[in-house]
């Protein structure tokens, strides 16, 4: 049995993987952001710890026996979180999350410093990025700043109370800006221009090695023994290892709070254009590249909040009930929290566009379904304008749920979105099976196989063909309200 913990921005998700790769049980826990100041978006770690301890307390009661045979943890988490400690490992301020916009002057600030900042790391420096987040607090908060210890991203925080190790895996390191991904390892460089140095980093492993061994007192609270904990990796190539996207061309669609275009490469294959990254993979001589949009499934909780939906199914059984015969009358722009790709803009706001007295719920929620498949385009676009070669395409995350979504977004991609066992806990799931390859040394491609396919959702023709101008109106419309953001 193999433990996977995935800490995501809406909650921890922990999993029990057996023997025979199949999921025996699954539990999770909650978590909230905070949203003090326009741009700004932080968690108090603790609540982290919280969680994930209400997680497997819940694991604990369901399947202890399961758990006491347990002979690894793997770890995933929410990517690019600035978690800072002192001296004696205490948080020193909430941690400064992946979508938070706060710090998109520090970042021209950076590669105007580091001229060659995106030949070292592979990507454009974004807010979202780790580095420009301490560049903002060094400005903002000096005497935070000058307590800085060391710097662990939000898994890597989980993982140093469980094992006491300041551990991280390439992927997640990937995304701090830090790293030079091409040769997978620190960048003094990089590090020198947010003045910090190797020591305020944790050690760098590949997501399947074993960083350390769980602590006898968290084994005891869990109900676990003394096991292993893998470095794992990001909540994206956890993500991909869950349901088998490790060989070249195979890519993923993840509808989870942000939404990704995840496709996995051989090589190191760096594109900057269209502010898609370059990331190491959690598999060892493994990169990808990767298209990210800001919100996802999130938007569809904010509409059903917003429409006072009884609750996200609700309003789809609604949406369902529309005509798709036609166009919707109303066009969606899905950047609430700002946006990466393509536009590395995170002032860019939310917009509802062609609202009349016949705009009712389902039209808003059916919209903002179509939104966020726009900017699924836009990011295979950008993908596909860099040479990158997409084969067949899965979808995991907790929006992959819905049917109805599946088929918006096969007939705005034009592309059949293969849906397979396991996808809506992928992270953990994958955390689970590098915890399996660290201790079993077992070949990745022997182990990440495919999940079994449940269903194929394909293009419909009509949506398909009135989704091309919708498209094009859509990106017309981002472009017209640019100057006005």
């Amino acid at each position: 049995m193999y433990l996977g913990i995935d800490l995501g921005t809406s909650g921890v998700k922990v999993v029990i993987l057996g023997e025979d790769d199949q999921l025996i049980a699954q539990a999770s826990s909650t978590l909230t952001v905070s949203r003090l100041e326009n741009l700004w978006s932080e968690q108090d770690p603790k609540h982290w710890w919280q969680a994930t301890n209400l997680a497997m307390s819940q694991l604990k009661v369901s399947h202890g026996k399961i758990l006491s045979d347990v002979k690894a943890i793997g770890l995933s988490g929410q990517m690019h979180g600035a978690t800072l400690l002192d001296e004696n490992d205490k948080v020193i301020r909430p941690a400064i999350l992946w979508n938070d916009g706060r710090s998109y002057l520090e970042c021209s600030e950076i590669e105007e410093l580091i001229t060659n900042s995106r030949q070292i790391t592979g990507n454009i420096a974004m807010p979202g990025f780790t580095a420009p987040k301490l560049a903002w607090v060094k400005k903002n908060e000096p005497h935070l700043f000058d307590k800085i210890n060391k710097i662990l991203l939000p898994k890597d925080y989980l993982r140093l109370l469980m094992t006491g190790d300041y551990a991280s895996d390439m992927s997640d390191s990937s995304g701090t800006l830090w790293l030079d991904v091409a040769n997978r390892q620190w960048s003094n460089e990089m590090l020198t221009a947010t003045a910090l140095d190797k020591s305020h980093m944790p050690e760098l492993f590949e997501g399947t090695e074993v960083t350390g061994i769980l602590r006898s007192d968290v084994a005891e609270q869990w109900g676990l023994k003394t096991v292993p904990v893998a470095a794992g990796g990001g909540d994206n190539a956890a993500g991909a290892v869950g349901i088998g996207v490790i060989n070249p061309n195979e890519a993923f669609l993840s509808l989870g709070t942000s939404g990704v275009y995840f496709v996995a490469n051989k090589d190191y294959q760096s594109n900057t254009k269209g502010a898609a990254h370059t990331f190491c993979h959690c598999i060892p001589e493994t990169w990808h590249q990767m298209s990210v949009i800001l919100s996802a499934a999130s938007c569809l909780s904010w509409v059903t909040k917003l429409t006072g939906a009884a609750n996200e199914k609700a309003l789809l059984d609604e949406v369902a009930a529309e005509d798709f015969s036609k166009p919707c009358s109303v066009t969606f722009l899905p950047y609430l929290s700002g946006e990466r790709t393509p536009h590395n803009n995170p002032n860019a706001k939310g917009v509802f566009f062609g609202l009349s007295h016949n705009s009712n719920r389902a039209v808003l929620g059916r919209a903002v379904l179509e939104g966020v498949a726009f900017a699924f385009a836009d990011a295979q676009q950008v993908l596909l304008d860099a040479g990158t070669q997409i084969g067949q395409v899965s979808v995991i995350g907790g929006g992959a749920r819905s049917q109805l979504w599946g088929g918006i977004l096969a007939s705005v991609l034009n592309q059949p979105l293969i849906y397979r066992e396991g996808g809506e806990v992928g992270p953990a799931f994958g955390a689970a099976r590098l915890a399996r390859i660290a201790i079993s040394k077992e070949s990745p491609q022997t182990v990440c196989q495919p999940g079994k396919i449940t269903k194929i959702i394909k293009s419909e023709s009509a949506m398909s063909s009135y989704y091309q101008q919708q498209y094009q109106n859509y990106r017309k419309l981002y472009t017209s309200l640019q100057g006005h953001f």
